[in-house]
């Protein structure tokens, strides 16, 4: 399959490449140091008309493609991983539940303002007993009236800090002996409802992961995202699209670890030659390029799938799961051809490794995509 881009998606590339060498990888290493928030980035990403990239323009969106995402979600990454993956949750745990599953009201309510930037995207899944079995979800939502009251918690919730609201998944009853789970759109300011920004994190320290509380929320039962008791296969449909996007970002911290290794290679000397001139570094060297040249193709494959309408969700799979351990893999050797440098934080190749790490977690981890994959082959 050939992914030749359109003019348009080489025009988002241009644009949105330049904005990450100039405005994004500058703060990179502070941000990091500080654990502060890039909501400048954020806005400015929104003047640029990025935030809701993906969506129909008639909320707001920008009417472009899922590789178009992906394209994007790569070069935040390649400058900043918290970058990337603030932007890949706002985009598809944020706003592709309300698309794929709002009402015509939601999405004019919820949609717009995540594709203008005005609010981040968000989505409430993991719980501190529910991480890839989602089944095991113990937060509630009874109905009195004609609202829900909601009781719980999540846990690991990226940007729910700026979202102004948010889809969580909560039990809503029983139904032949298992449990009725389902989405409903929150807002971050109801009564009862507590962000919880304190986690000390491996990677990944510019990026918002928070703890949510939820104490007798109320909220209408009209903020009922799709249909009651759909919540587990929407989220699992959310997630498809989700792994996408760290696939994506995989690939753009392996790309920054691969440049920097390479750079680096050809300007250390040693025993009167550049690194680069040793075999042992070259096939280092020419392995991680093979690697992410055929984890951005896979990447592109699953986005090119669900642009097309076709399923998608074993490919999607497959690019996180390949990308994700050939980016940890990747940051790693660029840390080794560094050698002491390497495991200093001036040379930021120890911060791609650490944000590796992550991507192998997120969105279902590799055990999960794997369990994926072997289902999708009839095993």
């Amino acid at each position: 399959m050939n992914f030749d881009l359109t003019s348009e998606q080489q025009m988002i590339q241009k644009t949105i490449r330049e904005f990450a060498n100039e405005e994004v990888a500058k703060g990179a290493i502070e941000r990091d140091r500080t654990k502060e928030f890039p909501k400048h980035i954020f806005e400015q990403l929104g003047d640029l008309g990025m935030m809701g990239l993906p969506f129909p323009e008639e909320y707001g969106g920008g009417g472009a493609d899922t590789i178009s995402f992906a394209i994007v979600t790569e070069e935040l990454s390649r400058a900043c991983g918290s970058t990337g993956i603030t932007y890949s949750a706002h985009i598809s745990l944020g706003g592709a539940p309300i698309h794929l599953f709002g009402t015509e009201e939601q999405k004019q309510k919820y949609l717009n303002p995540i594709c203008t930037g005005e609010s981040l995207g968000a989505f409430g899944l993991t719980e501190p007993n529910a991480g890839s079995d989602a089944g095991g979800t113990k937060t509630t939502a009874v109905e009195d009236g004609e609202d829900f009251i909601i009781n719980g918690s999540k846990c690991f919730i990226t940007n729910a800090s700026y979202a102004k609201h948010l889809a969580l998944t909560a039990v809503t009853g029983m139904k032949e002996g298992k449990k009725e789970i389902t989405a409903i759109i929150v807002p971050t300011d109801a009564d009862g409802f507590t962000v919880i920004d304190n986690y000390e994190k491996m990677g990944l320290h510019a990026s918002n992961t928070t703890e949510l509380v939820m104490d007798h929320v109320r909220v209408p039962q009209e903020n009922i995202l799709g249909k009651k008791g759909n919540g587990f296969q929407q989220f699992l449909i959310t997630l498809d699209g989700g792994r996408i996007g760290i696939g994506a970002m995989s690939v753009g911290i392996a790309q920054a670890a691969y440049e920097k290794a390479l750079q680096y290679a050809k300007e250390r000397h040693q025993f009167g030659q550049s690194l680069s001139k040793f075999q042992a570094i070259q096939f280092k060297l020419a392995d991680m390029a093979m690697k992410i040249e055929l984890a951005r193709n896979m990447v592109y494959k699953a986005a090119w799938l669900k642009d097309q309408g076709k399923p998608f969700s074993k490919e999607a799979s497959m690019c996180k799961l390949y990308a994700s351990e050939i980016c940890m893999e990747i940051t790693n050797q660029a840390v080794q051809i560094h050698g002491g440098y390497g495991y200093m934080k001036e040379y930021q190749v120890e911060r791609y490794m650490r944000d590796a790490k992550l991507v192998e977690i997120g969105e279902g981890t590799s055990e999960v995509q794997r369990m994926v994959i072997a289902r999708a082959i009839g095993c």
